[in-house]
């Protein structure tokens, strides 16, 4: 299980997950293109896409940092057939880059719902329309979307409907791409994680880190990531996927090197998930 030599382009990859899962790829020796908006440093947010491929390249893979609005078709397209020009193909997409904002409808605003709705369910169609051409000549194409599982419960719209909204359009793009794209033997999956993950996005959500003392590393889902997208052959699709139960589906048993404070409390469970 591999990404030696395949070209993975990862939107919102400058930082939290999306970086995890360019690096863990690039310690197998994989091509990475770093697409994200982030080019100049800022002052509460950490990471560029020229740092990350600074560090992509010094785990040992190959980088390409492009600069990109994922909202912006035009660009995403020209994006694609920069990266896959440079790298010779583009074997698997994955659509991290996200925008969150937990509030109901009375009190968003209405381009704040257009944000969630662009950046999350509109760009998965978007990349993955781009990339497609360029994934049917892989001989095991991916996408992989950043969403969670459908569960219909109420109280998953009652507080965030909105953004609850836009991250289920994108596992049901999932649903729909896999049977799509079954005759071009392109896999196509959602992961989501198990519990809360420590990325600045959280940070800034719930405006600081003390929840982090129960939460994971962004390395859980990096590892699932290389799991669903080094398999071949369609054998992982049309799965609206769990860190941890993937994890396990490939027989890993340990999970605490996976807590961001070893010495915190019981982990909280990520939204979604009853």
């Amino acid at each position: 299980m591999s990404l030696s030599g395949k070209t993975l382009f990862i939107t919102g990859a400058s930082r939290g997950i999306g970086r995890e899962i360019a690096l863990r790829a690039a310690r197998d020796g994989a091509n990475i293109v770093i697409a994200a908006k982030s080019a100049a440093a800022h002052p509460k947010l950490p990471g560029t896409i020229f740092s990350v491929a600074e560090e992509v390249e010094a785990a040992g893979g190959k980088a390409l940092p492009l600069q990109l609005d994922v909202r912006d078709e035009v660009a995403v397209k020209e994006a694609m057939t920069k990266a896959a020009e440079h790298f010779g193909d583009i074997d698997a997409l994955v659509n991290n880059a996200g925008a969150i904002k937990l509030m109901g409808v009375e009190h968003l605003e209405p381009k704040r719902f257009d944000l969630m709705y662009q950046i999350n369910t509109r760009a998965v169609m978007v990349c993955s329309q781009a990339a497609l051409p360029f994934l049917k000549k892989s001989a095991s194409g991916h996408i992989l979307n950043l969403s969670p599982p459908l569960n219909l419960a109420p109280k998953w719209f009652a507080q965030h409907g909105p953004y609850t909204v836009t991250k289920y359009g994108m596992s049901m793009l999932t649903l729909g791409m896999s049977e799509e794209f079954k005759r071009y033997g392109i896999s196509v999956n959602s992961l989501w994680p198990q519990t809360m993950i420590a990325t600045a996005a959280i940070e800034f959500e719930l405006g600081s880190r003390d929840a982090f003392k129960r939460a994971r590393t962004p390395a859980i889902m990096a590892d699932a990531a290389h799991a669903i997208l080094s398999s071949q052959g369609r054998v992982i699709t049309g799965r609206l996927l769990i860190d941890e139960e993937l994890l396990r589906e490939q027989g890993q048993t340990e999970f605490e090197h996976y807590r961001f404070d070893p010495q915190g409390g019981s982990l909280v469970p990520d939204l979604f998930l009853d």
